[in-house]
């Protein structure tokens, strides 16, 4: 049975300032009880273990890459609880963490919207009682671009990896890649592994591979 919005306890996970407190009053005013909001990844698991709340509203991309560690922490926490009611709200249309997040679990109770959709608090309160009654939402944008979309070997990347596959292309090492991103060494080379992986690359020599790799970055190229 469908809780009540005063029943749902909600913990909200956004780096935005701004947005983090209007989506909090936006809930509160719906009768919803958030009973955290949190700004980064890692507060997002420890918020989840202390409240077990019904529902986790989290952004995609948060501290500290920016780039898919909401992401992750939703995936992660739908496959430890498939019962958790999740939303996850981007900027952009990005087909592969949207693919991500609704392979995540069993049966419904996730959504997927950009957050532009917010700005419509009826729709946007609407799709969070879909997904907690058990559906899936899915943003109108991402589905028409899930329909058009070309059916290549890139298309499974994320747009992180899309950069560093660029990268790798212009010749750049694991860590010359990381200065400039901005990011670990680790974090380079954790995206690097996941291309070669998605890309379905023979078991060969790490660097073949990312010759390989390349190759098929060059041919997926418009």
């Amino acid at each position: 049975m469908q809780s009540e919005p005063a029943d749902v306890r909600v913990v909200l996970a956004e780096d935005g300032v701004l947005l983090r407190e209007g989506l909090a009053g936006l809930l509160a005013r719906f009768a919803f009880d958030v009973v955290a909001a949190v700004d980064d990844a890692a507060a997002l698991h420890a918020a989840v273990a202390e409240h077990r709340p019904d529902l986790v509203i989290t952004d995609i991309r948060m501290p500290p890459d920016f780039s898919d560690e909401g992401l992750r922490a939703a995936v992660e926490l739908r496959r430890a609880d498939p019962d958790l009611a999740v939303v996850a709200l981007s900027q952009y249309v990005e087909l592969s963490y949207a693919a991500d997040l609704l392979d995540s679990g069993t049966g419904g109770r996730v959504g997927y919207l950009l957050k532009d959709r917010v700005v419509d608090v009826a729709d946007f309160v609407a799709a969070l009682r879909q997904v907690l009654g058990g559906g899936t939402v899915v943003d109108p944008q991402v589905i028409r671009q899930l329909i058009g979309r070309r059916r290549d070997p890139l298309a499974s990347l994320s747009p992180r990896e899309h950069e560093v596959l660029a990268l790798i292309a212009e010749g750049h090492s694991n860590a010359a890649i990381a200065r400039r991103l901005v990011v670990a060494d680790a974090t380079v080379g954790k995206h690097v592994r996941s291309i070669l992986t998605k890309l379905d690359l023979p078991q060969t020599d790490d660097t073949h591979r990312r010759v390989l790799a390349v190759l098929t970055y060059l041919r997926g190229k418009p």
